[in-house]
């Protein structure tokens, strides 16, 4: 009999909380122990699974510590202020983490950097195993086309979204400037308006889109002479991040301690 790692979700009522619940409520490998979500909620008080037509036995709370007082792995999908609360939490219980949220500032991925000193953290920001073989792919096109070739990283999401650009974009921008020996601090353009002159040819554009229910898209062009290079990736559904979070979590499972991301999962690094 297969021994399931107890898991428990944060923003229980939203749409990444609710792709959650239904995976784990489908997993071999771990199940649903505890559901948290804000206090004026609407499932407070319901079963996890109502939304889905299903019993999952968990009921969902605002209490942190009812809610999760039998879980081994946090999944948090929220956001950064609410993410730094439940790292609190977990620090002081012993509960080991899988961050999604994005949008951290430095002193805020500093505190978690430190914290994975005592926990075991698993930070990525896309959970897709699609996605993360797309930034290995990205890692490879730049170190080849490192010369005549203009970089943008073009990035789609839902109206809903409140960070840009995506936490991906960002980090294919990072993978990108790693792989050329840039720093994208001072070679990302995020913004062009006006009289901006020629294009710097180090430089790494980002476009953002924001509208309707796009889950996410995320394009990098390289535009050389002659020829164009496209490499996309776009999201149609919320189960890839929800797959992907349940194959992290069997990953942290086998650790005590440290910060890991999505390539550790999948022997990428």
């Amino acid at each position: 009999m297969t021994i399931k790692t107890k898991v428990g979700v944060v923003g229980a009522s939203g749409r990444m909380g609710q792709m959650l619940i239904l995976a784990l409520a489908q997993s071999e490998h771990c199940v649903l122990a505890g559901a948290v979500d804000l206090s004026g909620s609407a499932l407070l008080g319901f079963d996890a699974g109502q939304l889905h037509g299903m019993v999952t036995g968990v009921k969902v709370t605002s209490d942190l510590s009812q809610g999760l007082e039998d879980v081994q792995v946090l999944i948090d999908f929220t956001r950064p202020q609410g993410t730094m609360e439940h790292l609190k939490f977990c620090l002081a219980h012993g509960i080991q983490m899988v961050i999604g949220t994005t949008g951290f500032s430095e002193e805020e991925t500093s505190r978690i950097q430190e914290a994975a000193k005592q926990i075991a953290i698993l930070m990525a920001p896309n959970m897709s195993v699609g996605v993360n073989v797309t930034l290995k792919l990205l890692a490879l096109a730049a170190h080849a086309l490192n010369e005549g070739y203009d970089i943008e990283v073009i990035e789609a999401h839902h109206r809903h979204k409140v960070d840009a650009p995506s936490g991906t974009a960002l980090k294919m921008g990072e993978v990108l400037a790693q792989a050329l020996g840039r720093d994208l601090k001072t070679h990302g353009v995020f913004a062009r308006q006006g009289h901006t002159g020629e294009r710097d040819p180090l430089s790494i554009g980002f476009s953002t889109i924001r509208g309707g229910d796009i889950v996410g898209d995320h394009t990098v062009l390289f535009a050389g002479t002659g020829e164009r290079i496209e490499i996309t990736h776009k999201s149609s559904s919320r189960s890839t991040y929800a797959q992907g979070s349940l194959r992290a979590v069997r990953f942290l499972a086998q650790q005590k301690t440290g910060l890991f991301d999505m390539f550790d999962v999948l022997g990428l690094n």
